[in-house]
């Protein structure tokens, strides 16, 4: 018996030290403020705080990788507890939603999915490639039901999912089941900030508008007598709407899908209908503006784009100002448009609206006269966007009689040559120059340089050596000038009331490098599109009124039209002024992009996907039980000079809604049948 109490004794004090050794071995810290915020999380682990549970968005949260909102499940009471765990405040988050991509199940349309029997999209896709005719069609199995957590999802009679939106909540589950990424998540944010993609169902005519308005849904909703709505669509994308209704060259319905088949349908006039609609109101009807972020964001120019960038930025919950230095906005829409064909009475409403979204416009105040790059980040303006305009704007201005110099230490190549010639254009001289492009009359600006003192000077040209004309390039270097070949100048840096240097990127290597200049020669007829901010490197020594700013200046995102589209002077930009009125509302809708990206930190969109002018998209060559309806034509005013609108009327509700129901509504290569006496022809 003793021997047994020993034995168990021993036992345990043996199996005791053992535990005791291996609760250090193997001890586990927990940190409170993770088991904090992780009890005050619903549990719900959807997954749509983008972390695989609530424990993972809880550590995320504490390491400062997870907003303390982040939780698409919990309210404002949860946010507001995780908060006051981490000693922060709470920003405001716009909500985001599940929207599908696809409109056409396959009685609804002309063409047809195959199922061969499979009951997962996922699967589908993967063994049959999951349809008949279109590539990235909804396979219609549901998966994206059964994944939903919230029972947000359902699938209609026609075979597509459907949304509820007081059930969503963003958590993107449906999302990331989705093989064909038919369903995603959306806001109004996202819809500015990001580019169509390859994936999304777009038609051929929101494709071929500038502006990428969604035209087949403001169509219909004029169809269904939802005026208001249909200016909001039209909105999402264009902040001058009314102005467009007169002047747009309407390239939309050149790529209308109708034309397969008779007349393309007046996408210009049926705009012009709801934009006189608003105008009879009494009141605006202005498009989502999202939560306030406290960021200030300064636009230097008044036109088009100056005026597009803030508007859009202000629906980004950003406080922007405008700058313009002629005494009125409106650019070359006010100086160069016959009054005929655009009245000053429709500019100065839709430059109302612009201003009613929250933006502060300043006249008569031009760039390094009445206020300089740094001294407006010195103010407290998060960013600076330059969107001064090209040659017909400084026309137009009167700017002709000295130089343009809208950041420290750049000026155009046009008037470094006119300098050589006239006493009056002055350029200071620079030790360290760098010229961007301007091959063929670069030499002849080498010259000038060096008679005003420069000592260094390098050519930037984006074409490689074996393109570059032989005799300019022996020339060039008779001047002593240093050539570099096949890259692009991607970023500038200054200090204070100087530039301090330029990156310049090589094409064929991809590989940056930092060079320092103290004057910029851009061959172009207008200043480059940059957004400026604060160097992110030395935020600490930026502090309004403290120290030295240091600041740098950064392009704006570009389609991925080939291989060379990095840098100054690509074939993205614009170096003299836009083609049109809706590319520079589409320009102005980048530059909002850039400013927010650049502010937030949240990087650019991938450009991979981006559809671009040479993306291979599928696409229709005929039309099926489609029956030909001739198009509703504007009438022509029969007095030119007594009428408000001297070229011609608008259309009349009903003419409206007979338009609008010409509409094919077309998804990539789908589109609806004809109906008649309520069958579907077949």
């Amino acid at each position: 018996m003793l021997h047994s109490l020993l034995l168990m004794g021993g036992l345990g004090v043996i199996t005791g030290a053992v535990l005791a050794v291996a609760s250090k071995v193997f001890y586990v810290y927990e940190d409170p403020k993770v088991v904090a915020v992780g009890s005050a999380l619903p549990g719900a682990n959807c997954g749509g705080c983008g972390y695989p549970g609530c424990n993972a968005n809880a550590e995320a949260i504490v390491k400062g990788l997870s907003s303390v909102n982040s939780c698409v499940a919990a309210g404002e009471e949860v946010a507001m507890e995780i908060a006051a765990i981490m000693g922060v405040s709470v920003s405001g988050k716009e909500p985001e939603f599940a929207r599908p991509g696809c409109y056409y199940g396959k009685d609804g349309a002309d063409m047809e999915y195959q199922y061969l029997g499979v009951t997962d999209c996922r699967a589908a896709e993967m063994l049959f490639g999951g349809m008949k005719v279109c590539r990235i069609g909804c396979l219609g199995l549901g998966t994206c039901v059964k994944a939903c957590m919230f029972g947000a999802l359902t699938i209609g009679r026609d075979g597509l999912p459907k949304v509820n939106l007081d059930k969503c909540t963003g958590c993107g589950a449906c999302e990331r089941v989705c093989p064909k990424h038919i369903i995603r998540l959306t806001s109004a944010a996202l819809r500015i900030l990001r580019e169509y993609t390859r994936e999304e169902c777009t038609t051929p005519c929101q494709r071929a508008c500038p502006t990428g308005i969604d035209i087949k849904e403001y169509i219909r909703l004029i169809r269904e007598g939802d005026y208001e709505g249909s200016i909001q669509v039209i909105k999402e994308r264009n902040p001058f709407p009314t102005v467009i209704s007169r002047i747009c060259p309407a390239p939309c319905e050149s790529n209308c899908r109708r034309l397969l088949q008779d007349e393309s349908v007046a996408i210009n006039g049926l705009k012009r209908f709801v934009c006189d609609y608003e105008m009879r109101l009494n009141r605006r009807i202005l498009p989502y503006k999202g939560p306030a972020t406290g960021k200030k964001v300064a636009v230097i120019g008044g036109g088009v784009e100056g005026l597009s960038a803030a508007f859009f930025s202000a629906r980004l919950g950003h406080e922007p100002t405008v700058f313009e230095a002629m005494d009125v906005p409106g650019g070359i829409l006010r100086k160069a448009i016959k009054r005929e064909r655009l009245p000053m009475d429709i500019l100065d409403f839709d430059i109302e609206g612009i201003r009613q979204m929250g933006i502060d416009i300043r006249t008569k105040a031009k760039a390094g006269r009445d206020f300089t790059i740094d001294g407006l980040l010195r103010e407290g303006f998060h960013a600076v966007f330059t969107a001064t305009g090209g040659w017909d704007s400084r026309l137009l201005r009167g700017d002709m009689t000295e130089a343009e110099n809208v950041f420290p230490g750049a000026y155009l190549l046009i008037d470094l040559l006119r300098s050589g010639t006239d006493d009056g254009i002055r350029i200071p001289s620079g030790k360290k120059v760098v010229i961007v492009g301007g091959e063929s009359i670069a030499a002849e600006a080498v010259e000038i340089l060096k008679k005003n003192g420069a000592k260094d000077v390098v050519v930037i040209s984006r074409k490689p050596v074996s393109n570059f004309d032989p005799g300019v390039s022996e020339r060039l270097s008779k001047t002593g000038a240093e050539l570099i070949f096949g890259a692009g100048v991607t970023r500038v840096r200054g200090q204070d009331k100087r530039l301090a240097g330029i990156e310049y990127t090589e094409f064929d290597t991809g590989m940056k490098h930092d060079m320092d200049a103290d004057l910029l020669i851009i061959g172009s007829g207008r200043c480059p599109e940059l957004v400026f901010i604060p160097e992110i490197k030395a935020e600490a020594d930026n502090s309004p009124g403290q120290g030295s700013l240091r600041w740098e200046g950064h392009e704006l995102l570009k389609k991925p039209d080939g291989n060379r589209e990095a840098g100054f002077l690509s074939d993205q930009d614009v170096v003299s002024e836009y083609a049109s009125v809706v590319a520079a509302i589409n320009g102005g809708r980048k530059a909002a992009a850039a400013l927010h990206c650049l502010m937030t930190g949240t990087g650019f969109q991938d450009p991979s996907l981006m559809v671009t002018a040479s993306s291979n998209l599928q696409d229709v060559a005929f039309l099926n039980n489609v029956n030909p309806i001739p198009r509703t034509i504007l009438k022509l005013t029969d007095d030119l000079h007594g009428s408000p609108e001297p070229f011609s009327t608008g259309f009349s509700t009903e003419e409206a809604r007979k338009e609008a129901d010409r509409c094919l509504r077309c998804g990539l290569v789908c589109y609806e049948k004809t109906k008649l006496e309520g069958k579907d022809l077949t």
